[in-house]
């Protein structure tokens, strides 16, 4: 229908003629009031909000002596926040003289995302950075 026609028909309603999609071609319009369109929209993207999940960035630090029940415990914590839906960041500190064996500890993370397999991926693999040796984890698809 033609712009001129479809303004005439809605002033003829007593309402407003509202672009609904202005990229398409040709573009899309709807005769409503627009006080009630606006109300609308907004009411829709609260409900969009409320449903969204955000996943939050779970920390779990470990040093380079960790004992294998330790590093166990740490695992079972690591599957709760998985299981939630979280990302978990596995830190490996170093400190002191740990720093000098640096590299005769990354199986430590990989033992650690071992463990982890049968739920969660490597998002990101060991990396050094400063004192700190780090890696994240994220749920399965």
């Amino acid at each position: 229908m033609a712009t001129r026609e479809a303004l005439k028909l809605a002033e003829e309603a007593g309402v407003d003629l509202v672009k609904i999609a202005p990229t398409a071609k040709p573009p899309v319009c709807k005769i409503v009031d627009y006080g009630k369109f606006k109300y609308e929209q907004t009411r829709k993207e609260k409900e969009a909000r409320k449903k969204q999940k955000v996943i939050e960035i779970k920390e779990i630090r470990l040093s380079p002596n960790i004992d294998t029940n330790d590093l166990n415990t740490k695992v079972n914590a690591a599957r709760k926040f998985i299981s939630k839906g979280d990302r978990v960041k596995v830190t490996l500190r170093f400190r002191g003289r740990e720093m000098t064996h640096m590299n005769s500890s990354k199986h430590i993370l990989d033992d650690f995302a071992e463990a982890l397999s049968d739920i969660a991926v490597m998002e990101k693999a060991p990396k050094v950075e400063g004192r700190s040796m780090t890696m994240f984890l994220a749920e399965k698809r």
